[in-house]
């Protein structure tokens, strides 16, 4: 499974930087109305890293009305934590590469915005190989309800991602042309 993970994950970066070297400011337009629907529950986006999708415009919609963060890894097989955000906090540099608040201040999230390299219309998210939102939704979905939302372009998707049983699904799938409901 880790050799078809490898290529899978070697194929997906391929295909999302045409993706992203041809995407609009309103990339985040749908992002958007899903989160309308939320106002005020505590969410965290990410920032983005290299050709991600950028959410950004999403979330400082959402910080007007309530808590929005960005994700800090802590360490190796750990979950991760989430520092408030706002479109003014300073930012400095964080493990590979994305960027976190200079004051950290924690909170847990309801609501996961989660970046990735493919998804399937099954929830299956195929992302950078190191666990931390898999571990990180089976923490705090066993705390409470915490819906986990993939955003992708839609080129990014496949037609079954590789998946093993500790991968945790997506709730919904939103891209920068509409959103995909799961199941």
């Amino acid at each position: 499974m880790a050799q078809i993970k490898a290529d899978a994950r070697k194929a997906a970066f391929a295909r999302r930087k045409p993706l992203f070297a041809s995407a609009s400011k309103a990339q985040a337009g749908y992002l958007s109305e899903v989160l309308a629907g939320y106002r005020g529950v505590p969410l965290s986006g990410f920032m983005p890293i290299r050709t991600e999708i950028d959410p950004r415009a999403a979330m400082a919609e959402a910080s007007a009305h309530g808590r929005v963060g960005v994700p800090v890894i802590q360490a190796t097989a750990q979950p991760l934590k989430f520092a408030v955000w706002t479109p003014d906090s300073p930012m400095v540099s964080g493990p590979f590469g994305a960027e976190v608040p200079a004051a950290l201040d924690y909170f847990e999230p309801e609501i996961l915005i989660v970046p990735l390299l493919s998804f399937d219309r099954r929830g299956g998210r195929l992302g950078y190989g190191g666990g931390f939102y898999d571990r990180t939704l089976e923490m705090l979905r066993a705390k409470r309800a915490t819906l986990a939302i993939g955003f992708a372009f839609a080129g990014q998707e496949v037609a079954a991602a590789p998946l093993e049983e500790t991968d945790q699904p997506l709730d919904l799938i939103v891209t920068e042309t509409g959103v995909i409901e799961i199941g």
